[in-house]
């Protein structure tokens, strides 16, 4: 689960700047606008995903994020949007991207019992990220034969698509009571 939120988060939010300069022919300067509606929108998202990891449990707080995140992600590199538009679209991007992380620490922190909680949630965590950060690097590597749009796409859909099928299998663990080791 860890791999495919990580690597979707990577594979976009690495990229990105480089898609808005050479595929959508943006100066740097002028992307920057896009990248705060990606950051703000990133804020925002973190903020709600605290209150819906309480509210509606973590396990649906990650399935509606990974299907929010295939779904902005397609609209942004595979529409023929103005960049008007992709601007507007930068903060649902960040929004569930990465709005999803507020749930993580708990999620994994009450998926193992007390005597591996640290550890097993640390490993599931890191290990998660040391597989998810090789996204970018597939990201690049594909896009020496297609375009940026398409490799950020492909990657993005299968880390999400990873983390949704990963979150479905697991169970919910909202209101889970931790007991300590006596």
């Amino acid at each position: 689960m860890t791999t495919g939120c990580q690597g979707g988060y990577y594979a976009v939010t690495t990229w990105l700047p480089r898609f808005l300069t050479t595929e959508r022919q943006l100066s740097i300067v002028s992307s920057t606008g896009y990248l705060a509606a990606l950051i703000i929108g990133s804020f925002a998202g973190y903020l709600v995903g605290a209150w819906l990891a309480d509210r509606i449990g973590r396990r649906n707080l990650f399935l509606v994020f990974s299907i929010g995140a295939i779904a902005v992600i397609v609209a942004y590199t595979q529409l023929p949007l103005s960049n008007q538009v992709l601007w507007v679209l930068g903060f649902p991007l960040g929004f569930f991207a990465s709005g999803y992380f507020s749930g993580m620490g708990a999620f994994l922190t009450e998926l193992f019992p007390t005597r591996l909680r640290g550890s097993g949630q640390g490993f599931a965590y890191n290990f998660g990220r040391g597989v998810g950060a090789l996204f970018p690097t597939f990201v690049g590597y594909i896009s020496a034969g297609m375009s940026l749009a398409n490799a950020i796409a492909i990657f993005s859909i299968v880390a999400y698509g990873l983390f949704f099928v990963a979150a479905f299998a697991l169970p919910e663990t909202r209101g889970k009571v931790l007991h300590a080791d006596a």
